[in-house]
């Protein structure tokens, strides 16, 4: 441990450093006038691969941007550990609401980071986090101390669906071939209470389009007379819950799993203020389903939220008009045993069917992914628990997310093996949002406490 904390002190300025040279390329995968950035980033990657120790770097082709596949196999004897991130990032929208640029990353000192945190978009998701990993090979590489075989594998859609990653596993099987997968794109409960995320939830995220006359019209003239697409669509909305909070889509709960009294009672065992939850986000009180507390809510419970909703004239000024079209984007957040294709269906029909006469309804689906659960009794999981402890000096609480990584689900199909999530960010990091920013306590706290997790599975392979 003192070797792996001196190496870190040593280099802490330079992994720094490096890591806000790749926070300024902006890899929006979501927009192509971000495309270049986004092949850039990749081979900036794939350069960062080859000078922490990886014997083997390339950029694989795929119908969409390319995967880096990286190893540095010591010997086939010994277990494979494959680490998982992404290079890509969000959207930085709405620009106005940054305190600095999104792409022009700073350090800044804040309540919870004292020491500093760096803001930029792809900060935490998952730039900062996936680097981690760059850095602990590195690590184990100069200090010989890499117990076992290590796999790369970083793509470029994960903030879009990651379409392309399912076609590069399902046809590069061998090549992954591993005894555990390790992500590090969740969070933990604090920096002095770890945690290690053993529940994700799926996504089906839909785009609706409520289409009315054949092109705007005068609101004087037509109104009252004509179905308005906007008023419509927002009775829609609003129909999709009830006064509980429950979504009513016909048949949505049909495979919902629900928790035994005691599993809540071992979730309630994280700490959680609700009052400091509802201070950070500004709120008077919390909101949802009705029976469940709120980290129940955005954890153990499916969910339907609208992304996005527009129509009609939005410029300076009056406009009176009724609008032709009028659009929705909506995500629905599901747990494990939910089939996201099925789920997408079941709104497809359901919104179609509450449509009103004078209207037509166009759903179009993007993209989702199946919940997952991991078992903490696995090898991966103690010696995640066995590294978190030895770096934060507590063990770490296992927890579940309310967010979604639905390729974790594809590489148990396809790879068969298990998904170790070791986040190392907050929830104060305002990932997806403006202001993204990661603590620099946690970005060298991940690269010391990674390097333990290999030598504790290798230890407990044996």
């Amino acid at each position: 441990m003192e070797n792996i904390k001196s190496y870190v002190q040593q280099h802490k300025d330079r992994f720094i450093n490096e890591l806000i040279e790749l926070l300024k390329i902006p890899s929006v995968s979501a927009d192509t006038a971000y495309s270049q950035d986004v092949i850039d980033t990749a081979e900036a990657v794939k350069e960062s691969l080859s000078k922490a120790g990886c014997d083997l770097v390339e950029i694989c082709d795929t119908p969409g941007y390319p995967i880096i596949y990286g190893e540095k196999i010591i010997d086939p004897n010994l277990p494979t550990v494959l680490v998982y991130g992404h290079y890509d990032v969000q959207p930085p929208d709405p620009i106005e609401l940054w305190t600095s640029p999104p792409f022009e990353p700073v350090i800044k000192k804040t309540e919870i980071h004292p020491e500093g945190a760096i803001f930029a978009r792809g900060a935490c998701d998952d730039k900062g986090q996936m680097y981690m990993h760059v850095k602990a090979l590195e690590l184990m590489v100069q200090t010989n101390t890499l117990p076992c075989n290590v796999k790369f594998m970083i793509e470029g859609e994960e903030e879009v669906g990651s379409a392309s990653l399912a076609w590069f596993v399902e046809r590069n099987q061998e090549k992954l071939k591993n005894d555990v997968i390790l992500i590090s794109d969740t969070g933990m409960i604090s920096n002095q209470q770890p945690s290690i995320t053993t529940g994700l939830r799926g996504l089906s995220y839909v785009e609706v389009e409520v289409t009315g006359p054949n092109r705007d019209l005068h609101s004087g003239l037509y109104g009252g007379a004509v179905a308005n697409p906007i008023n419509v669509l927002a009775k829609m909305i609003a129909s999709l819950h009830d006064e509980d909070n429950h979504i009513t889509i016909p048949g949505f709960y049909d495979k919902v799993q629900e928790l035994s009294a005691e599993e809540r009672a071992e979730m309630a065992k994280a700490p959680f203020s609700l009052e400091k939850y509802k201070n950070a986000l500004a709120l008077n009180d919390v909101y949802g389903e009705k029976g469940y507390v709120t980290n129940e809510r955005n954890s153990i419970r499916p969910t339907l939220d609208v992304n996005g909703i527009w129509g009609g004239y939005q410029g300076e000024g009056a406009k009176t008009v009724i609008a032709s079209k009028a659009f929705a984007k909506i995500s629905m957040r599901l747990v494990p045993n939910q089939d996201w294709h099925e789920i997408t269906e079941l709104f497809t029909k359901h919104f179609t069917n509450i449509a009103p006469a004078g209207v037509t309804v166009k759903v179009t689906p993007h993209h989702g992914g199946q919940g997952y659960v991991t078992p903490i009794d696995s090898i991966g999981y103690k010696a995640a628990n066995m590294a978190y402890t030895e770096t934060f000096g507590v063990p770490a609480i296992p927890v579940r997310s309310g967010g979604s990584i639905p390729i974790v689900a594809l590489f148990e199909k396809e790879l068969k093996s298990k998904t170790i999530l070791m986040g190392f960010g907050l929830d104060s990091d305002a990932i997806h949002s403006p202001n993204e920013h990661f603590g620099i306590f946690n970005y060298l706290k991940g690269i010391e406490t990674i390097p333990l997790f290999y030598k504790y599975f290798v230890e407990l392979s044996k």
